[in-house]
């Protein structure tokens, strides 16, 4: 894909800040409907204007691992839908989070983490409500590419020596293959900045990913067509930091570099709020702003402490540490 000048990048690091995670948080059952928090002095209406905010995450995890971002959004007055992923692959996956979006009323701003972000790109496809797209340490895969494929742009991963295979049959008798994180290494690909005693609750609350997802070919690319905004984390054991970089470069994002592990919306909270925020307000951008590749200015946001469970990942991914964001 032809890409237009980038602006100068200037060097600089987000201050990591330790989590604080209470074992009582990670439960594996969050509401699929957040709704907005009521102000102290009533409905003032406020919140009609606001558009609703939907967050998809990504594999091994399920819709709690977004508890500390919803919280800060519905202080903030809007109102936050957080449905289940189904992580039976891409097709399966995007059809249903599409149905999802079909049911909100009004402008949305549609988030997505690690698998999740694949997931985004071919749901938000068509849809003229999705106002922005939010890709945090995520896969953001053009029209044709493979997962996996795409995955291996870039050498090193510690993940696929991770995952443990776990075969299944359907009721119809069809089998396929499940994909978990082995518990021993999950905090170490997964979660390196948050509690060990946190992250073996969630290492033991996994959910499967179904293998398919990851040879599934992507059959649209919304961000082509809809502003996107990138979170990079930098010290991300799961898909590689590189790759998201070169994600966002190709499709002209607005990225933040957060000194994080994949889990960047747990242990650093505040500055993917921040990310949705900038989303949610900014003005609508033309179509072209996806296809040239240019890169917009990116934003800074100091992370505070996550409390709930570690985030989702992808498949056969590396890291290299580099601390650079956007200007």
């Amino acid at each position: 894909m032809t890409s237009s000048p980038l602006p100068q990048r200037r060097k600089g690091r987000i201050p990591a800040v330790a989590a604080l995670v209470a074992a009582a948080a990670l439960s594996a059952s969050a509401p699929a409907v957040a709704e907005e928090a009521p102000s102290a002095g009533g409905d003032t209406g406020t919140t009609k204007s606001k558009p609703t905010i939907v967050l998809v995450h990504g594999a091994f995890v399920d819709a709690s691992s977004w508890n500390a971002v919803i919280g800060r959004l519905q202080s903030d007055g809007y109102r936050v839908i957080a449905p289940a992923n189904p992580l039976r692959g891409l097709p399966a996956d995007s059809a249903y989070i599409a149905s999802v979006l079909r049911s909100v009323n009004g402008p949305v701003v549609l988030v997505g983490q690690s698998y999740g972000g694949a997931v985004i790109t071919e749901a938000a496809a068509g849809n003229p409500h999705v106002k922005a797209l939010v890709y945090v340490s995520a896969f953001m895969p053009d029209k044709g590419e493979v997962l996996g494929r795409l995955a291996a742009k870039f050498p090193g991963s510690e993940l696929n020596p991770a995952l443990v295979q776990v075969p299944f049959k359907n009721a119809d008798g069809s089998t396929g293959t499940d994909l978990y994180l082995s518990p021993e290494k999950f905090r170490a690909v997964a979660a390196a900045d948050l509690p060990e005693a946190a992250t073996s609750v969630a290492a033991a609350a996994q959910r499967p990913i179904s293998a398919t997802a990851f040879t599934d070919k992507v059959t649209s690319a919304a961000w082509r067509t809809i502003p996107s905004w990138a979170a990079v984390a930098t010290n991300d054991k799961a898909i590689a930091p590189d790759l998201e970089r070169f994600q966002a470069e190709r499709a002209g994002s607005h990225t933040v570099e957060i000194e994080s592990s994949h889990s960047v919306m747990i242990s650093h909270p505040d500055a993917i709020t921040d990310l949705i925020r900038d989303a949610a307000g900014a003005p609508s951008t033309t179509p072209e702003l996806a296809e040239t590749g240019l890169t917009t200015a990116g934003l800074v946001g100091a992370g505070a402490a996550g409390a709930m469970l570690v985030a989702g990942t992808g498949l056969i991914v590396i890291s290299r540490k580099r601390s650079t964001r956007t200007q």
